[in-house]
């Protein structure tokens, strides 16, 4: 059933409110806005090394620091890879959203403003992609097919959890790179501005999934815990793709097992999940029945 719009103000128009008026002062070209023309040093990392998949292992150190550099930049090139994939897949669904909605509400009309911030995103990392010599900007097989299949479900609440999930994940690795000053410009330019851009998106997010959450029924509920975790289990494997240890000489499937069982790999990914499992602990999205899918992505420590 669509949703109507509001008689009298309420939080939802409230915030959708505050938010427009956020993104008309605080919106970003990255088109003009970021030096495509500077080459890339080399020898500089785009993450910081020891959130590096392979960081520590006995791969990692028969890498010399150039090549070290260098996967660090095919990872995040794979990261933002996984990110177009996930935001074509959040704007659907934020379409589709709207189209059930009423213009008139200034709840409906964010939605929007945050699907042009997200076709500007993904053209961002396009470029970030193409800059970095990095293969391809298409998602892997499987999370091509995962993706039809969360299109044909349509479930608006799902994509709004996914998103809550995905954007913090990312929020928390991109703030990690804006700090450190030695890592590549360009890499920290792209962070500085999804992590602006992004912030808003969250708090777009997080009351809508509040609203629809506290009217699901306890056992479509039981079924949403159980979805979730396997969105975000797929979320993360599809962050590195095999093809970025080919790309350093090494063999894929040795490598990613290597990265698997990696500790520092796996406590990086739990810092990154760390508000987003909070949030939705706090809301009773994950329990002790549905962590299994969460602790095999390593996201809970």
């Amino acid at each position: 059933m669509p949703d109507l719009a509001p008689t009298a103000p309420d939080a939802r128009e409230q915030n959708a409110e505050r938010l427009l008026r956020v993104s008309a002062k605080h919106s970003h070209d990255p088109l003009t806005e970021i030096d495509w023309e500077a080459p890339l040093d080399p020898d500089q990392f785009a993450i910081p090394p020891h959130r590096v998949s392979l960081y520590g292992t006995r791969l990692w150190h028969g890498l010399t620091p150039r090549q070290q550099a260098r996967l660090s930049t095919h990872q995040l090139a794979s990261v933002t890879s996984a990110g177009i994939w996930f935001e074509l897949i959040l704007m659907n669904g934020l379409v589709r959203h709207v189209y059930d909605s009423d213009l008139t509400t200034q709840h409906a009309q964010y939605a929007l403003t945050e699907v042009a911030d997200e076709c500007r995103h993904s053209t961002m990392f396009a470029r970030y992609i193409t800059k970095t010599g990095y293969p391809s900007a298409r998602p892997s097989t499987r999370a091509h097919r995962r993706g039809k299949l969360h299109l044909l479900l349509n479930d608006t609440t799902l994509t709004f959890a996914g998103a809550i999930f995905v954007e913090e994940f990312t929020d928390a690795m991109q703030r990690e790179m804006i700090r450190d000053e030695s890592l590549q410009p360009l890499a920290r330019q792209v962070a500085k501005i999804h992590v602006i851009e992004e912030a808003r998106h969250i708090g777009y997010a997080k009351p809508e999934l509040e609203r629809r959450w506290a009217r699901m029924s306890p056992a479509r509920r039981a079924l949403f815990r159980q979805v979730l975790g396997v969105l975000a289990y797929e979320a993360v494997v599809e962050c590195v793709n095999p093809r970025i240890y080919a790309l350093a000489g090494l063999d894929p499937r040795q490598a990613r097992a290597v990265a698997e069982a990696n500790p520092h790999w796996r406590q990086a990914k739990a810092d990154w999940a760390k508000k987003a499992v909070a949030f939705f602990r706090e809301l009773g999205i994950i329990d002790r029945r549905s962590e299994t899918m969460w602790r095999k992505a390593s996201l809970l420590p």
